[in-house]
């Protein structure tokens, strides 16, 4: 059986979450407090030596890191991952578009106040975070003016990965109604068969 070594409250994880839910695939969940350094620890370091979740470990004991290469190995032989190669390729465009361009100023957002607190000293950093977050969000509202989904006109590892952190990114003092494509998008994912929210393992 499949492990994942995840925090509830982690975007990352609800990704793999989500997907093994739509999957029907049957996953032991093993929750652990980022903020008391449960990642860090010696044990866990051994499964994934960059001390962070999610990090799906195998029935061969193979740990595999970093959310976007879990969610591709799920996905793969699903609906969830076109065959055709240009679509394959667009897809991973926009997972790696999520993690350079959207997960850094959208997510930390939401961990700096959510986890750190308002009265942290890393609150100052999300004026120029927000400013690069809607400079993101401004290129998904773009390409969804004519689009149903990021690719295929269908539900794919690329929605999931951007849902993640989207629709929750007031949580991080972000605001997304100017973004009318975006708020219709993240109805539609919301909308899809088997959907959990982020609080569902």
């Amino acid at each position: 059986m499949l492990t994942l070594y995840d925090n509830m409250d982690s975007g990352n994880g609800y990704k793999a979450r989500l997907l093994l839910h739509k999957l029907a695939v049957p996953y032991k969940r093993v929750e652990l407090d980022i903020d008391r350094s449960e990642t860090r620890t010696a044990q866990f370091l051994v499964k994934n030596a960059n001390g962070r979740i999610p990090t799906l470990e195998l029935g061969d004991g193979t740990c595999l890191p970093e959310s976007n290469a879990i969610i591709h190995y799920l996905a793969e032989g699903s609906p969830y991952l076109p065959e055709d190669r240009l679509k394959h390729a667009q897809v991973l465009q926009w997972m790696f578009f999520e993690q350079y361009s959207h997960e850094p100023y959208v997510a930390t957002p939401r961990y700096i106040v959510r986890h750190l607190g308002r009265g942290h000293a890393r609150m100052r950093e999300l004026p120029d975070r927000h400013q690069k977050g809607h400079a993101a969000l401004a290129v998904m509202d773009g390409h969804l003016a004519k689009r149903r989904f990021f690719v295929d006109e269908r539900l794919t590892i690329a929605d999931i990965a951007l849902y993640a952190y989207t629709h929750v990114a007031h949580e991080g003092d972000l605001d997304i109604g100017r973004y009318g494509n975006v708020r219709a998008w993240l109805e539609r994912v919301a909308a899809e068969p088997r959907h959990i929210p982020i609080t569902q393992g």
